[in-house]
């Protein structure tokens, strides 16, 4: 849940029309290295990964997002149980 809030954050200037919007907003493949590169005008999740990191393979990329996912889902299931456990 918390990845996906960060997309939209990250990506609403280019939903609400600030910065325009291609028609792919998906990295760029290049094929002499055969690796995924950012596109710095393309704001989401995945090209804002590829910016901090440097180019990936698309395996390292899949594997370092589901990283991410795991780690903030584990995260808000501890707070809650911390939460829960507090409040009780």
């Amino acid at each position: 849940f918390i990845p996906q809030l960060i997309n939209f954050v990250y990506s609403l200037p280019q939903l609400i029309g600030i910065v325009p919007c291609p028609r792919h907003r998906l990295p760029r493949y290049n094929i002499e290295t055969k690796l995924l590169e950012p596109i710095r005008t393309n704001l989401n999740l995945v090209n804002l990964t590829l910016l901090v990191t440097g180019p990936l393979s698309e395996k390292a990329l899949c594997e370092l997002l589901l990283f991410v996912q795991v780690a903030a889902c584990a995260f808000g299931l501890a707070l809650r149980h911390a939460v829960v456990h507090y409040m009780t």
